[in-house]
């Protein structure tokens, strides 16, 4: 199996100069110290990882990846498997949630089929990569080849790759492919230890039995898996296509020095995949917001992430985080532009 560099070496850490810089600044804009509160520590963050003393989120890059999941032969989601390339075709044509927020945004959009089971015709900004029509069923037998997974993450740091020569300050990934956040919630339970009952959700919208039946099938997985915690291992039996491209690309990001904004339940737990197997890649990321997906807190508290917005979504492709954007350029134009104490003649506190 041949893996990305950045799955093998570990990323860059952010520069402590300038985040330094950074938390100096803060201490003598015209504001109490720490009022701005979690736009304050965004700033300071983005500088570290941009190694600038003016950090910047304007020039954003969005993948989505999109791929289909054999388990969905046990009857796990409220929608058809067909769905996954019909919202790609939706991705294209401009009518998606995230394909509204890129617009709105400014933001540059790519779509990646890693594999789906209904054939998508070429369509503008769509990479048609297809590595496999959909992973394997894993409540009954691993999910990818060895060489489905290395193909997948590689496709994700070539997102990044791209993503890097674009000169992009940010980068947002997205996910689409019905029976994904079955295949999330198994994830996560192997590398956090934890029962798929408390990690099963109702995903495109289940109800109690539909739930209750997703978690069997969890369970069935995680039995038929065992113990084996390493990354690898784990995202190559119970992940999927797009969230294995996904971790690729949080790693790809992490060693080009491009900080991430997570999204929800299934990008958080590529981002655990890859945290993982590069702890320090921790330090790149920015946590949107908290899904409606009842496994994403065990996944946030995983990598101590307290994200930045809780409204209730849980609709995926990247829509939360492009929600989230405008705080951090928010963050970004007062950290730059408000004045200094001395700056604008203002007494500051009393010593």
């Amino acid at each position: 199996m041949t893996l990305p560099t950045s799955w093998t070496s570990p990323p860059p850490l952010p520069d402590d100069r300038f985040r330094n810089e950074a938390l100096e600044r803060q201490a003598v804009l015209t504001k109490p110290p720490g009022s701005l509160g979690r736009l304050e520590e965004v700033a300071v963050e983005l500088a570290g990882q941009q190694g600038s003393g003016r950090p910047s989120v304007d020039q954003v890059h969005i993948a989505i990846f999109a791929g289909d999941h054999g388990v969905c032969a046990e009857g796990i989601s409220a929608f058809p498997q067909e769905v996954t390339g019909q919202m790609i075709a939706n991705f294209a044509h401009g009518g998606a949630a995230i394909s509204v927020m890129a617009r709105h945004l400014d933001a540059t959009l790519e779509v990646i089929n890693l594999g789906t089971v209904t054939p998508v015709p070429d369509l503008q900004g769509v990479n048609q990569l297809q590595i496999a029509p959909g992973t394997a069923n894993l409540a009954v037998e691993p999910a990818m080849t060895p060489h489905q997974v290395s193909a997948a993450l590689q496709a994700g740091d070539d997102v990044a790759e791209r993503a890097a020569a674009a000169g992009a300050q940010l980068f947002i990934g997205g996910d689409m492919g019905i029976g994904n956040t079955t295949t999330a919630a198994a994830l996560a339970c192997a590398l956090l230890d934890a029962s798929a009952s408390d990690l099963a959700g109702p995903g495109t919208g289940l109800d109690a039995q539909g739930v209750s039946h997703k978690a069997e099938v969890i369970g069935r997985a995680l039995t038929r898996h065992g113990d084996n915690r390493d990354p690898l291992a784990v995202l190559g039996s119970l992940g999927g296509l797009e969230i294995a491209a996904l971790t690729g690309a949080i790693l790809g990001c992490a060693a080009r020095r491009i900080p991430v904004l997570v999204d929800g339940f299934i990008v958080s737990v590529a981002a655990l995949v890859a945290v993982r197997q590069q702890p320090v890649a921790r330090q790149w990321l920015h946590f949107s917001h908290r899904s409606g997906e009842p496994g994403h807190n065990r996944v946030l508290a995983a990598m101590e992430a307290q994200p930045l917005l809780d409204l209730g979504m849980r609709l995926g492709e990247g829509s939360g985080a492009a929600v989230a954007l405008p705080l951090l350029r928010s963050a970004c134009a007062l950290h730059n532009d408000m004045a200094s104490f001395a700056g604008a003649g203002v007494s500051n506190k009393e010593a």
